[in-house]
């Protein structure tokens, strides 16, 4: 498994850039993004929480997924990646281990607009970025990193009945990510390779939905592959 300690040979000099997300352009020191929030919707009464949604609990899910999608743009994940194979009966398979995080209760971290539209709570969120993590961010936004999307799913109805929102909504996000590097293997390697390894993370907030029982997460990431690895190596 690779380490987070390798992580700043990536992390190397560039030209910070400003952040746009939308048709709202705010300073580079500053990200922002728009997440929705259901009032009313059918899952609520299998987590045994009244509908409609309070503010409160629905200010709170709005900053947890804000919390979310900065981490994995200022932070991203290493990956580990085995595409599988059927013939040889080997599994697809990934591993992600988050270079950092950011938390609900982090001061930077603020709702900046809100409104209702249709049921749905619709929150604008800024987040103030330290030099270290504009620093991150410049590399994201640097050669050598290729833009990927894919949509991922989850299914709402677990073994043991409707999970937790959160754990869903990111198992969605999983989804995304694995599927969005499979498609990009495929189309740059004419061999399927045992393993590849590198970074990821998101290039803007993902959208989510529900879908047919399942939330689905349409997301894009910034993708540097830095190894991969042939069957032949093993």
């Amino acid at each position: 498994m690779l380490r987070g300690k390798f992580f700043c040979v990536f992390f190397c000099t560039a030209i910070i850039t400003s952040f746009t997300a939308g048709a709202q352009s705010v300073p580079r020191e500053v990200l922002r993004g728009e997440v929705s929030v259901e009032l009313e919707p059918v899952y609520l009464l299998h987590l045994g929480i009244s509908s409609p949604l309070d503010k409160k609990t629905a200010d709170l899910w709005a900053l947890e997924d804000s919390a979310t999608a900065f981490s994995g743009m200022i932070y991203g994940w290493i990956f580990e990646y085995e595409p599988g194979e059927r013939v040889r009966e080997i599994s697809e398979y990934i591993s992600l281990t988050p270079l950092g995080r950011i938390e609900m209760k982090d001061d930077r971290l603020r709702i900046t607009n809100a409104s209702v539209e249709n049921e749905v709570l619709y929150t604008w969120c800024d987040y103030n970025l330290s030099g270290e993590q504009q620093f991150r961010m410049t590399a994201w936004n640097a050669a050598g990193t290729k833009k990927i999307k894919a949509m991922g799913f989850a299914p709402l109805q677990g073994k043991d009945g409707v999970t937790d929102r959160k754990m869903v909504k990111e198992a969605a996000l999983e989804d995304a990510l694995k599927k969005a590097i499979r498609a990009e293997l495929r189309a740059t390697q004419k061999n399927r390779p045992r393993m590849v390894r590198g970074y990821i993370a998101l290039s803007e907030f993902p959208l989510y939905r529900i879908f047919h029982g399942n939330w689905a997460a349409q997301a894009s990431f910034r993708l540097r592959v830095t190894e991969i690895i042939p069957y032949a190596a093993y």
